[in-house]
């Protein structure tokens, strides 16, 4: 688990507020959800034999007695949440929720112990127009983000739940007569969530299953005639992707749709964002049947790959735009007003220095800041009534503002430099 650093933070919050403005513009609400609940919880949705549930999960007693776990994922708290506020039957909902998850997994790069995700979740809608939004939603981002050329989406289709029984026992039943050339991890699997051995990276495991029962001959018309309308519409949205057979998700509850969006930016080959249909979780876990559809994406390695792409915007790490001096008591009380009400009347984000010291440190303080100007009051300034307005970002002359028209200067001043 890791700090996130003042250093670091501004790039968080230009993430959040992109991502916040894409969800808003298609009409998504907010969901906030604590992050502990009871661990039949995960155990139910994410299913018993998962790696997550099995050696992932952060779970303790509390003082009753309960068990309780760190989320360590988002679908099944927002399902939780849905149902107990009476939000999915007979509902159509779309709703977005952000923050931490917890799994006690090997740290990677780009990847903690305590990580962050922005979750989306949809409920109520059954046919392929919400998948296909999602993934246009998603497509969206990456371009505001500049990362559409560093990122591609894989897209396959799981079938439903008794496409994916039989094809699960004919996989079982081929790698079990070749077991002892399967990796060690897929070996363990072939016993608890053999449709993972599917996503193995080992060669070996994969050269294997290049020989073993197709999944797609498996799927039932109705998902597949679902997955075809879906990739029409990405189709007619100008939207690329690959259909790659051998995706999977890692929770059980997945079904038909399933799609992440990878990127060989950062080394190996990884998965930024990824999601799926979960038409059968909603009344797994006690609701009434609803079709649902989601996705996830990881604050962390988006993060990374900003900054791997050089993708961040400059004045993302510019915090302030004025650093406001005073020389002498007096002076500072007048600056306490001015730099208030300059404040009050615009967007511009001012500080004013605090704790004394020579006129010298002070505008090495002011430098230091990454202010664009200074803005210097001192007795002959008072005496005037005017502000000194001090370029600290290129050679200019510092010029003298009545300090009443300082506002509307400034705020004009800003204007010009963004034309």
């Amino acid at each position: 688990m890791n700090d996130i650093l003042p250093d670091q933070t501004p790039i968080w919050q230009y993430l959040e507020t992109e991502v916040k403005r894409v969800l808003a513009s298609y009409g998504y609400s907010e969901l906030r959800m604590p992050i502990v609940e009871q661990t039949d919880l995960f155990k139910r949705s994410i299913g018993e034999v998962t790696d997550i549930v099995e050696k992932e999960m952060y779970t303790f007693e509390d003082r009753n007695g309960d068990s309780l776990t760190l989320r360590p994922e988002g679908t099944a708290s927002c399902v939780r949440a849905c149902e107990e506020h009476g939000l999915t039957f007979n509902q159509v909902q779309r709703l977005w929720y952000m923050g931490p998850m917890f799994r006690h997994e090997r740290p990677q790069k780009g990847r903690y112990r305590q990580f962050h995700q922005i979750g989306v979740e949809t409920f109520g809608m059954q046919g392929p127009d919400i998948d296909a939004e999602l993934i246009m939603m998603t497509a969206r981002l990456w371009r505001r983000l500049g990362l559409d050329q560093a990122v591609k989406l894989h897209l396959n289709t799981l079938g439903s739940a008794e496409a994916r029984a039989r094809f699960r026992d004919d996989l079982v039943a081929y790698l079990s007569e070749h077991v002892d050339k399967l990796d060690a991890d897929s070996q363990r699997r072939l016993s608890t969530n053999p449709l993972r051995i599917l996503d193995s990276k080992e060669s070996s495991t994969q050269e294997l299953l290049n020989e073993a029962p197709h999944f797609h001959d498996y799927i039932d018309d109705e998902s597949r005639h679902h997955f075809e309308q879906l990739c029409a519409l990405l189709d007619s949205a100008g939207i690329a992707y690959e259909v790659n057979a051998r995706l999977v998700r890692g929770l059980d509850y997945y079904g038909k749709t399933v799609f992440e969006w990878i990127t060989d930016q950062l080394g190996a080959q990884g998965t930024v964002c990824a999601g799926g249909r979960y038409d059968g979780l909603v009344e797994q876990l006690g609701g009434r049947p609803a079709p649902a559809v989601g996705f996830a994406m990881g604050v962390e390695r988006l993060i990374l790959l900003l900054e791997t792409l050089q993708a961040v915007p400059e004045y993302v790490h510019q915090k302030i735009d004025i650093y406001a001096i005073a020389m002498g008591d007096d002076a500072l009380a007048d600056m306490f007003g001015i730099v208030e009400q300059l404040r009050e009347e615009s967007e511009l984000r001012v500080q004013l220095h605090c704790g004394g010291g020579s006129f010298k440190s002070q505008m090495k303080k002011a430098d230091k800041s990454g202010a664009r100007y200074a803005l210097l009051l001192g007795d002959d300034e008072r005496r005037s009534g005017v502000v000194t307005l001090k370029p600290l970002r290129e050679a200019a002359d510092q010029k003298q503002i009545n300090t009443a028209a300082l506002t509307a200067e400034l705020v004009a001043i800003y204007a010009a430099e963004q034309e």
